[in-house]
């Protein structure tokens, strides 16, 4: 059976390498790989292929960047050209990008059948384009590939149920465990860099809501340079980011308030979320991966779709605009991490397993009646706490 994975984006690639490895220990499976080149920067795409041990995509659409609905639209044509030509008995698609969002439309329009791989996520922020892409991606799949209960219950509120939901955990935490021991044996990033284990923050700074806001972005920055005056902090700078800072003149000044590097390769980025006293962020792989470092993270958002991670106590939600949000990181750098931390929400270890099983399953193939692709959606509203 033929597999069309695509991917276009960093996130994309981790999840993406830890299913194809599962594939190629398949027999049976052929996977074919796209980049539709959503990042397509080498600090973006070459190193992560390398770290990883991607195979080279058999198509690179070269989409790059571009406004939504310009981005969008070229992924959707060459996507299609792509679909048609391969006529393959899944896509598997991954996160909240618009690489997903055009794969789904795309795959959907050609009835071809949908794996969504980490769906059931919720903010409940219909402001972030995420959001959209991830409510309307799992609304049109055939299999949701889940990777935690929360996201199973998200799903049940929409009227998204049965067969076609899948617990299966969290393949980012495959990667983790596959390439941490590896990473800390090969990476000198804390060399090169002149850092010392539990001697900095590590901030990451993306999304579009932040970094396209020029107050946001301002306050961002001024909250991690308060920081910075307490302890050094490292800063791999997304271009995105550093072309913000620059129209706004503050990218001088953070040059000379942090320790800023060009975007890392993964292996070099586990290094440092696993040595750093705290992880400062607005991804949401970040949020996991400190997680899985038992490293706090403070999240520079309103809200998360990793909420696990605020209940358990090893994540706060510091809104961007918040007048002390470098007071906040500086009290979430001094305060002692929970005593303890549930093992259980990403699973195992073993999703990646588990998603190629399941679409190796002819059960699969039936997650949802072939005559239609309708299926109830109630109207959308943020859970109320218990």
């Amino acid at each position: 059976m033929k597999i069309v994975s695509i991917t276009g984006t960093r996130p994309q690639f981790v999840k993406a390498a830890a299913i194809s490895h599962a594939i190629q220990r398949t027999a049976g499976l052929e996977e074919v790989l796209v980049h539709t080149g959503q990042h397509y920067d080498a600090e973006m795409n070459d190193v992560f292929f390398k770290d990883l041990a991607l195979p080279v995509p058999a198509y690179n659409l070269q989409v790059h960047s571009g406004s939504h609905g310009a981005q969008t639209g070229r992924m959707l044509e060459r996507i299609e050209d792509v679909l048609k030509h391969e006529r393959p008995g899944w896509v598997v698609v991954y996160g909240d990008t618009n690489t997903t969002l055009a794969d789904a439309l795309e795959a959907v329009k050609l009835h071809t059948r949908i794996a969504h791989v980490e769906a059931g996520l919720r903010s409940y922020d219909r402001s972030m384009p995420e959001e959209v892409n991830r409510v309307l991606t799992d609304h049109v799949s055939d299999l949701l590939l889940v990777p935690t209960t929360v996201a199973v219950h998200n799903l049940q509120r929409e009227g998204i149920a049965g067969h076609s939901v899948q617990l299966v955990g969290d393949v980012m935490y495959d990667a983790f465990l596959q390439h941490t021991a590896h990473a800390m044996k090969f990476s000198s990033v804390l060399t090169r860099l002149g850092l010392t284990p539990r001697s900095y923050v590590l901030a990451t700074v993306h999304r579009a809501g932040n970094t396209e806001d020029v107050e946001t972005l301002r306050a961002i920055f001024e909250g991690l340079l308060q920081v910075a005056q307490e302890i050094p902090v490292v800063v791999p700078l997304h271009p995105r980011t550093r072309k913000s800072l620059l129209t706004l003149g503050l990218l001088e000044r953070v040059e000379h308030g942090f320790t800023l590097v060009d975007p890392v390769g993964y292996l070099d980025m586990l290094v440092l979320e696993h040595h750093a006293s705290l992880i400062a962020t607005d991804s949401g792989g970040v949020q996991k991966e400190a997680f899985f470092h038992r490293v706090p993270c403070v999240t520079l958002r309103t809200e998360t779709e990793w909420t696990e991670l605020v209940d358990s106590g090893w994540n706060r939600l510091v809104p961007p605009l918040d007048p002390g949000l470098g007071n906040r990181i500086l009290t979430a750098l001094a305060d002692q991490p929970p005593s303890e931390r549930p093992d259980t929400i990403f699973g195992d270890g073993n999703a990646a397993g588990r998603i190629v099983m399941l679409l190796t399953d002819d059960d699969s193939s039936q997650a949802r009646p072939a005559s239609g692709r309708t299926r109830r959606v109630t109207p959308q509203a943020r859970p109320k706490s218990s």
